[in-house]
């Protein structure tokens, strides 16, 4: 699936597009701390992104797709916790807890066969609950390898949370991924505008991109 993944954060966030799948209400919303714990196999969390190109998925095939994953993931010691389709570029990104990015290849090959185009190891922030009716975003900022950790994105993310009620926006996490410099934000907005401005007013890094997504799990 063509995946439009470079990892986005609150201090150097980017996003992603429309429709969900069926948006959680807060009992769906298990955080990832929970999940892991019922698969101890499973030591670190990854976001794998799949790019199928524009108009060439839907979120209806992503739920499929997921559910043969969910019967496989035992088998590798994966633990799938929650994806998002970016229907309008045709980008699915994963969320899931492993052993190793081998194992998550693995389980998707299996499953259906749709192979990953890059898998990224990332730490988590701490996940907040949904709130009304916004739609979802997920936004991504690129810094570079080596410019920039999990303790600096933390604190960004503090200046976001400081500012997001003036632009009505409510950020519900996001992802570092250290290695290659990039961060990943989901959050609920009345449009991309608002959490641009939310950024910019925060800390002034503004993401590469954002892009409404639905959320699956």
């Amino acid at each position: 699936m063509k995946l439009f993944f470079v990892l986005v954060t609150c201090t150097i966030a980017a996003g992603m597009s429309s429709n969900l799948l069926a948006q959680p209400g807060k009992h769906q919303l298990a955080s990832v701390t929970e999940k892991q714990q019922t698969n101890p196999a499973s030591k670190n969390l990854y976001i794998d992104v799949h790019h199928l190109g524009a108009g060439k998925v839907t979120a209806k095939d992503v739920a499929a797709a997921h559910q043969k994953d969910l019967a496989v993931e035992q088998k590798y010691g994966v633990n799938f916790i929650k994806y998002w389709v970016d229907e309008a570029n045709g980008d699915v990104y994963c969320l899931s807890s492993a052993a190793d990015p081998e194992a998550i290849r693995k389980t998707h090959g299996e499953a259906h066969g749709l192979l990953p185009d890059q898998i990224l190891e990332v730490t988590s922030g701490k996940e907040e609950s949904l709130e009304g009716k916004n739609n979802l975003y997920l936004d991504i900022h690129q810094l570079g390898a080596g410019n920039v950790n999990a303790k600096a994105v933390a604190e960004a993310h503090k200046k976001d949370l400081a500012v997001q009620k003036k632009y009505g926006v409510n950020l519900i996490n996001y992802w570092v991924d250290e290695k290659n410099g990039t961060v990943m934000c989901l959050a609920q907005a009345p449009d991309s505008a608002a959490l641009i401005n939310t950024h910019k007013e925060a800390h002034g890094l503004i993401p590469v991109s954002v892009m409404l997504v639905k959320q699956g799990q």
